[in-house]
Formats: structure tokens, sequence, C-alpha cells
């Protein structure tokens, strides 16, 4: 089983069918596309590239990333994908940990890198000379060989490769037309989120389906770009965190643009609030799918689908939106307590999932793949709680949640009620320490553009809705949260500033 077979599959049944664009240019159909992947998968064998070996991209966006990727696996390689805003330190101490022999980069991030092989810049005239080889078949690898080793954010400590196998991740790509969406040839999928992570692992359905691939011209997220796309090119679906949702919401909003040329938009990767989402379909319609995974069972633990968004008619729509929806077609999902114990519907504790998207361990780490995996589940260390409809809710990452005078406060819970305040953009909410309560709650606040915030009202809008002790004790009123390069608010960074001003 090696997921090369895929895009072979589709290049010989129909070679010119349209494959790759840089924006709404297109770059290769589906014969080209292959005959690259299988010069490349040559050079790679001739220059002592083994089966199982790695090979590192630490690119932005570029139509190169999707030879590589399948040039690599064409010959038994395994891709390590890194994050194209990670300091070059950082992409270093990752190439060297996954022991990768060669590096492929653009030069806005990748100058500097060094790998014990080749690095090469897929900008540069070099990178042509590497499909000067005849082309190869395709290697065989077993269901449980190594495809993509992927390295965690690292917020607390040194990240962790995550080993993921091609039974992993070909599970994850049939799992997209069960539970997102079905996909068509004549469908597209825009890489605006980074390739690097759950952008790019969509790659492997829509080869599958044979549906076109279109990097932006500038290998980034600009939301006018990406509707001048979605006119152009047409049938157009993306992965975005919800920051990236928001943007696009809010350029839809702000100037009319037409929202027909989006066919779906699959959110995840960081919460996304019930106000948000019922505003995103107000505005652009119903062409949502939340779904819920993490990069230890890639993009595959719950889905929430665009009927079940939908359906405001159902009497529990409310509960439903504020949810990630129910267990996607390959996986178990259960709610434990810290021993492992299933606890009862509406119960909140550690979401557990079991299934062949899960995967194989953490690359040269056994104390942390043992932690992490037991008896077959995936400990995830997300909390929340399943309903009697089968349907799961988030509460926060364990290490996230607050005990503040014996009591469990989720911070999320107290996000989804301040961002219900007028002029509120967006909220984070943290524990700070606190001789008397042991933590108190902490609310970082962002104000719409032109609106001043009042802290005694986003205070009667807290007492509104939630219980009195959870409301936070301090409001930080800031211009913006620091995010991640996948949208995510780096709750450890805000938990530093605490330390900072209390020093």
């Amino acid at each position: 089983m090696n997921l090369a077979l895929t895009l072979r599959r589709i290049a010989l049944a129909d070679p010119q069918r349209p494959a790759l664009f840089e924006g709404s240019r297109q770059v290769r159909d589906y014969g080209g596309l292959a005959d690259r992947a299988a010069r490349l998968a040559s050079t790679f064998a001739a220059a002592g590239l083994a089966p199982g070996d790695r090979v590192a991209l630490f690119m932005h966006n570029h139509p190169a990333y999707l030879e590589v990727l399948y040039g690599a696996w064409w010959a038994g390689l395994v891709v390590v994908p890194m994050n194209a805003k990670l300091h070059l330190r950082e992409a270093q101490w990752i190439l060297d940990h996954a022991q990768a022999s060669w590096a492929f980069i653009t030069p806005d991030v990748g100058a500097g890198l060094q790998a014990p092989g080749r690095t090469i810049d897929v900008t540069a005239a070099g990178y042509e000379e590497l499909f000067a080889a005849p082309p190869s078949a395709v290697t065989g690898r077993a269901a449980t060989d190594l495809a993509w080793l992927f390295y965690t954010s690292g917020t607390t400590g040194k990240p962790k490769g995550v080993m993921l196998t091609h039974r992993n991740l070909l599970t994850m790509g049939m799992a997209y037309f069960v539970d997102v969406d079905p996909i068509e040839p004549r469908d597209a999928i825009v890489y605006a989120a980074p390739m690097s992570h759950g952008a790019g692992i969509y790659a492997i359905p829509h080869v599958i389906a044979g549906a076109r691939h279109v990097v932006p011209a500038s290998g980034s997220f600009d939301p006018a770009e990406i509707f001048g796309l979605a006119d152009s090119v047409g049938r157009l679906s993306l992965f975005a965190a919800p920051t990236i949702v928001k943007r696009l919401v809010d350029h839809a909003s702000a100037t009319g643009a037409d929202s027909s040329g989006f066919k779906t938009i699959v959110y995840g990767g960081a919460p996304m609030y019930a106000a948000d989402i019922e505003r995103a379909i107000r505005i652009m319609g119903p062409r949502f799918v939340q779904i819920y995974g993490q990069g230890e069972s890639p993009m595959v633990i719950t889905a929430l689908s665009r009927a079940q968004l939908a359906d405001t008619r159902h009497p529990r729509h409310a509960q439903r939106l504020a949810s990630v929806g129910m267990a996607q077609t390959p996986v178990e999902v259960r709610v434990a307590d810290p021993s492992g114990r299933t606890l009862p519907l509406g119960e909140v504790g550690e979401v557990l999932v079991r299934g062949d998207t899960v995967m194989s361990g953490y690359w040269r780490d056994a104390a942390a793949s043992a932690a992490a995996l037991q008896d077959g589940w995936l400990f995830t260390g997300d909390m929340g709680a399943m309903d009697a409809d089968g349907f799961l809710t988030l509460k926060d990452r364990s290490k996230d949640v607050l005990i503040s005078g014996g009591s469990n406060i989720y911070p999320r819970e107290v996000e989804e009620v301040l961002l219900l305040a007028p002029g509120v953009a967006e909220v984070a909410v943290v524990g700070a320490p606190d001789p008397e309560w042991g933590e108190i709650v902490v609310a970082f606040v962002v104000p719409q553009p032109g609106v001043k915030l009042d802290t005694e009202t986003l205070d009667a809008v807290c007492l509104a809705h939630i219980a009195r002790f959870k409301r936070p004790k301090r409001y930080e009123i800031v211009s913006s949260l620091p995010k991640n390069n996948y949208g995510k608010v780096l709750k450890t960074a805000l938990r530093e500033q605490l330390k900072e001003k209390t020093a």
C-alpha cells in the first residue's frame, strides 16, 4: 500500500485531466504530475536514498510541494513537513531529529537550512535537473510503513514527531468522502492554509478523486485573492482555521463578494465559536463543515456536517452548533476519566479515540508514545463531554482547565459568552495564579475596530449567562492575540505575559 498509487491510478486513466494550478494558471495535468513524481523518485534512488529515509519540506505554499510530496512517496520515502513560520534554528532541530537526508526549501524561509545530503531550492534552476532521470515504478510499501512524520507545535517543550503510516493517511482520505464531503473531478481544493498541516494532508482525498489543486499565486492567504479564485476556478473547497474563516466572512460582509464559487469550507484546528459559525452561514451560506482531529489522528476524530449545521429546526440545534459533531466512520470516540474508564453521558473527561487513523507513535520517543497510546486508545489531552445523540462537545485542552476555589472552569465556556458582548472581536481566557483562589480567570479581549470596551459591560454579559464564580476577575483589552501558523491562539504566550506583569 503506497499513497503514490492513487496518483498513478488517475494518471493512467485520464492523463490529460487538469491537476495542478498556480493561481488560475494550469501548471500540470495528472499525467505530467505523475511523470514528475516518477522521475524525482528515480533521482532519489540514484542518490542512494532508500525506502524509509526522510525528506524534509521547509517551504511556503508552492506548486512544487505536491511534486516533492508524491515523488517522495513514489520512492518509498517519508515526508517531514515543517511549519514555514518556524525559526531556522527550530527547523534545523526538526530536520536533525528526524534524521532527514534531503531538504526542499523556498529561499524566503529555508535559506541556511543544512541537510546532510542535499538542500534544494525549488525556485532555483537546479530544481529542474532533478527530473532528468527516467521515470521509475512505484516502490512497494506496507500499510504500516511510515509516510508522514509531522512535528507537533511544541508549545510545552520540544516538538514531538507524530508517525503516520500509509494506512493512517489513506484511511483519512477515504473518510473525507464519507464524513466530510463528496469530491468530483471538476472540484478544486485551494491551499490557503499551510500545506505542512491539514490543508496539505487534504491533497490526498482530492488526488484520489482526480480533482484540481490550486496554490494561490501569492503562496499565502489573502481573502480577496481566494474570492477571486472562487470566481475564476470555481467549485472551490479549502481547509481553514477559524481565523481564516472569519477573515473570509469579514471580506464577504464588507465587500458584498459573491460566495457562490465556493463549494465547501472545512474548518477546524481551533475552537469555532457558535456566534462566529452562525454569522458565517448567514453571510456565505450553508457551505461549512467542521472537523475535529489532531496531528496524532489527522483530520479524523469527529465531524459536524453541513446538514447538521444548517438544521436550525432541530430541538438541540444550539447544542449541536457548539459541538464538534459525531465520531467519523473509521474511529471510535469516548470520554474517560484519568484511569481510562468511560464516563456517563454529559460528564466531562478526556477524549479518547481508536481506529486506523491513529498514529503508530512518536518518533524516537518511547515514553511519550506509551503515555499517549494505551490499550489501543489515543489519549488526546482534550477535555469534552458526549451527549445521548453521540455529539461531542469540547471544553478545553486538559492543561487549559482552570481550578478556582476548588471548581473546574473551562475557558471555552467563558469565551463563548464574552463573544456575545457587543464590540468584541476575539477572546482568549487563561488562568493566573492567585494566593486565595489558586487560580483566577483572566480574559484577553480584542475589540472590533473603532470600539472601546468597558469591563462593566463585559461583566454584565457574563453574569447574565454563566455562574458568578466563572466570570473573569481581570480583563486585558488587547489589539490582537498571539497565534501560531495554523491560527491557534498561543495561550502559553498569554500566560507568560501575565507572569511578566506580576514579576
